[in-house]
């Protein structure tokens, strides 16, 4: 692999997969700490607005009720805290496999051609995580269906 061919992979896909898992991993993770606030908000004045037993109240609580059971399953179905897991170790394994190229440790020490098996082992990570989020929102599929015929 030629330093131009190399150069142009770390700009154009390699540095452009890191940009895009941090950003999922970001996105995803806001997305789960807000339904996840929510959530325990909700939850907590919930049972203060029953108790009351104001008639005035009851629609609030009623709407509060249906939030919650919103917000609950938004955190089941859309797996913001795995996507922003997943998203999180891929983009810092990334980073880390430039490390170890740089420093030419590992499987770096003795390769023939360091920047092919980089090119390699990085799009065989990408792959990986895609077979992860692939397994992940197929088992949020089978969840539904199996919920469905119940």
């Amino acid at each position: 692999m030629t330093d131009e061919k190399f150069e142009e992979y770390l700009n154009e896909r390699y540095r452009d997969q890191i940009d895009y898992y941090t950003s999922k991993a970001g996105w995803n993770k806001r997305m789960y700490n807000w339904f996840q606030w929510s959530v325990i908000i909700v939850s907590s004045v919930l049972p203060v607005l029953v108790v009351s037993f104001k008639e005035d109240l009851k629609f609030v609580a009623a709407g509060l009720s249906v939030v919650l059971a919103i917000g609950t399953s938004a955190l089941k179905a859309f797996k913001f805290q795995e996507n922003w897991l997943n998203y999180r170790q891929l983009a810092e394994t990334l980073k880390q496999e430039k490390h170890f190229y740089d420093a030419e440790i590992g499987a770096y020490a003795t390769a023939a051609d360091k920047r092919a098996l980089f090119v390699d082992r990085v799009e065989s990570l990408i792959s990986r995580e895609n077979a992860i989020w692939v397994n992940v929102h197929q088992q949020k599929e089978e969840a539904a269906g199996n919920a469905a015929k119940r």
